[in-house]
């Protein structure tokens, strides 16, 4: 089972680089994010990989953080999400931007990735906004300001907040993190018409 690999890039193409690590060369399938991370750098580089074992082939997959690797993982749980399809949705959304679209539930972002229809994407979300936990207790995530009132009561404030943004014409993800982003700021809980206001002051102040 690799691994890791270390060496020298090779070539790339399309979705994959070729790793020379001491004249053997190993085809790693990544995606665009990762591709540029390591055609940026000079001389040896270092590529975290999963290798998926099957009947006909094996494949390795290659990631340039523990972060993209970690969603990876996550993502082949969900049914209909294939290691392809994953490369896909972690090249159109960066690990920051698939986190804030699960926390957010909008699924029209995620359906920006190839492959991800609106039936694929609500799956995605479904089963998986229970889990980004696991993630940002592993590594840090600055999509989402920390905020100090999002449950019980408050966490219907949020979602009426982001909702009626969103009837306005903005993003899902975008009035979610407008609405986290007052959150961060207040020092009570503020009602749905504070949050609206702000959230309305950040979005504009944000472009």
């Amino acid at each position: 089972m690799i691994a890791k690999l270390t060496g020298k890039v090779d070539h790339t193409g399309e979705g994959f680089i070729v790793i020379d690590v001491n004249g053997i060369g190993y085809l790693v399938f990544c995606s665009t994010r990762t591709l540029s991370i390591l055609l940026d750098k000079t001389g040896v580089v270092s590529i975290l990989v999963e290798t998926h074992v099957r009947e006909d082939h094996i494949h390795l997959y290659g990631f340039a953080d523990e972060t993209e690797q970690l969603w990876f993982r996550l993502l082949v749980t969900v049914q209909g999400v294939g290691a392809k399809v994953c490369l896909g949705i972690l090249s159109a959304l960066s690990p920051n931007s698939l986190m804030q679209a699960i926390a957010a539930q909008d699924q029209t972002l995620i359906t920006k990735a190839p492959g991800v229809g609106p039936k694929l994407a609500n799956r995605i979300v479904a089963e998986l906004k229970d889990k980004i936990g696991e993630i940002s207790n592993c590594f840090p995530v600055d999509s989402v300001p920390d905020s100090k009132f999002v449950e019980g009561n408050a966490n219907d404030f949020v979602d009426d907040a982001v909702s009626a943004l969103v009837n306005l014409g903005y993003g899902r993800s975008d009035a979610f993190r407008a609405v986290h982003q007052v959150l961060a700021k207040v020092t009570n809980e503020p009602s749905v018409e504070v949050l609206i206001k702000e959230g309305l002051l950040e979005l504009s102040s944000n472009g």
